[in-house]
């Protein structure tokens, strides 16, 4: 039986919904599997958490990944966009990080159930499980471990990958694996 741990995190993001910007604020808890006996390596997953939750989500905005226009004026403003697969209701928000979070530990935490909860969702709190996000799983950002926030990589006409930026793979933060 593996322990189980609990954190909460509160983040201020914007959301673009119905051709509006508007400030929401968040509350999440999240309830975690320790899959490590390397008590190293689960203080790494968990600032690893920390660390995307600060200095990735937290003062960006979610978009429709679909929006395109939409996600270029926020980008050539300077703002931080995550796009998700849907609208950005709470539960997709929810299954979103639920998805990065658990990439980016690498599997020695287990992020079973985030529960999530908005001012705008006016109290109304969701629980998602890891069993929900079956059908999110693929290609995306949200699925990567590194601390990309968009995909990093196009297919040009002539099916060649070509790389569009750099995403921190957590090297610089020092927030790596030990291998010994």
């Amino acid at each position: 039986m593996s322990p189980k741990i609990e954190k909460e995190y509160a983040f201020q993001t914007a959301v673009h919904f119905e051709n509006k910007f508007m400030i929401n604020f968040y509350e999440i808890t999240l309830l975690m599997e320790v899959n490590t006996d390397k008590h190293h390596e689960q203080n790494i997953a968990i600032e690893r958490i920390n660390y995307f939750i600060e200095n990735f989500v937290d003062s960006s905005i979610f978009v429709n990944a679909t929006q395109d226009k939409i996600i270029s004026t926020y980008e050539n403003a300077g703002i931080r966009v995550l796009t998700i697969p849907e609208d950005p209701y709470d539960q997709i928000i929810g299954l979103v990080l639920l998805l990065k979070l658990n990439a980016i530990t690498e599997g020695r935490l287990l992020v079973t159930d985030c529960i999530i909860h908005s001012k705008l969702s006016s109290g109304i709190k969701f629980n998602i499980q890891y069993e929900q996000t079956e059908s999110f799983v693929g290609d995306n950002w949200y699925c990567d471990p590194t601390c990309a926030t968009k995909q990093n990589k196009l297919t040009s006409k002539k099916g060649k990958i070509v790389k569009l930026f750099d995403n921190d793979d957590f090297t610089s933060t020092g927030l790596v694996w030990k291998t010994t």
